[in-house]
């Protein structure tokens, strides 16, 4: 067994010496970090750039498949969110918003994206997150927009109509959902906390095992029924695994979901629009645009169509169009409308021009691919 010892003494030299290698350059790297953030402080350019941080990871991924790297792309991933978390902080410590509370898919995804080092705000609803972001309390606010299974989140969408936040970036999680107890079967439980929409989501487990008929009891998040549960050893809770660990509550079923492909998708706010590239990557790259359009006379025959013909002529995809009724005129409507393309592109503002003020530019930003 000597020569085995021996090896494994070795190699684990060696990785240390690496360690250590990497150790240097990531302080060589925040060197220049630093550097950056000292000249984005002198004309208060934002920090958080997306677009160059998916430009980084998409030439890393690229770079290791040419050496055929045995690190897979959510690793490479995993590894460089982090270091970009930390960057950021180096630059400019700054405030991420999300809908709490702790443990929230929303948490989660807040820390996909900024690490587990930033300074994080758990609110308490979407309109605190958007006004968090709107006074400046928090540089970024991060909430859900729409499910795969459920459709759109009304309150986002009518939010993003009254305010000025701009959408920087988009984020798509898959959503699995456990049922949770301190009871060990469920037959002794007699409720179940949860969020509305989970329940919805989760429907064929609940009648597949006699909990429809159950005591279920809605709450305002998945990370709250959890909380809830963790006090309650006669309730249960459906939540995110994340949850279940955060407040140290068995899982009894994992995915329980109706739908194996259910998605959410969440947006990044901030006070700024994204900044067109110099090399111009940005165009070329799978960007999209959201914005907001009423029209004038909603009586005018085929005024959407006319608006929308626009981008049939240029052939640009549209990838979502959602009527929602406006607060301040009775049965009048705004179409919130996502397209491939920079907004800022000769095309896209030839066909908004003669719209003016009636078109609302949300944000042009990276797709996620989910």
């Amino acid at each position: 067994m000597s020569w085995k010892n021996n090896e494994l003494n070795e190699i684990r030299r060696n990785i240390d010496l690496i360690d250590n290698r990497i150790l240097t350059l990531l302080n060589d790297r925040m060197r220049f970090v630093k550097r950056v953030g000292e000249i984005k402080s002198s004309d208060k350019s934002p920090i958080y750039r997306p677009d160059r941080e998916i430009e980084i990871l998409k030439r890393l991924e690229e770079l290791n498949s040419l050496e055929s790297g045995l690190l897979s792309k959510s690793g490479i991933s995993a590894i460089f969110l982090e270091i970009f978390s930390v960057a950021r902080n180096l630059e400019r410590p700054e405030k991420i918003a999300y809908l709490g509370p702790e443990g929230s898919f929303t948490h989660q995804v807040a820390e996909s994206r900024f690490g587990a080092i930033s300074d994080y705000m758990p609110l308490n609803s979407i309109r605190d997150v958007v006004s968090a972001v709107e006074t400046s309390r928090a540089k970024f606010g991060v909430v859900p927009i729409e499910n795969s299974s459920n459709g759109i989140v009304g309150e986002t969408f009518d939010l993003l109509e009254r305010t000025d936040t701009k959408i920087v970036a988009e984020v798509y999680i898959s959503i699995h959902h456990s049922l949770v107890s301190l009871n060990n079967s469920i037959k002794n439980l007699d409720r179940i906390y949860s969020k509305d929409i989970a329940f919805k989501q989760c429907e064929k487990f609940l009648e597949a095992h006699n909990l429809s008929e159950m005591e279920l009891i809605p709450v305002e998040s998945t990370a709250k029924a959890a909380y809830l549960a963790s006090k309650d050893p006669h309730s249960g809770a459906i939540c995110s695994s994340i949850a279940s660990k955060l407040y140290n509550i068995p899982i009894l079923f994992e995915n329980i979901e109706d739908s194996t492909t259910n998605k959410t998708r969440f947006i990044i706010l901030s006070d700024f629009n994204n900044a067109e590239r110099e090399n111009n990557n940005f165009a070329k790259a799978n960007v999209k645009t959201s914005i907001i359009v009423r029209f004038d006379d909603d009586n005018e025959a085929g005024a959407l169509f006319k608006f929308l013909k626009g981008f049939s002529d240029k052939h640009i995809n549209l990838s979502r169009i959602q009527s929602r009724p406006t607060r301040d005129q009775h049965f009048k409507y705004s179409f919130f409308i996502d397209f491939d393309g920079d907004f800022r592109s000769n095309d896209i503002q030839e066909i908004i021009k003669p719209y003016g003020k009636n078109v609302k530019w949300l944000g042009t930003y990276f797709e996620d691919r989910g």
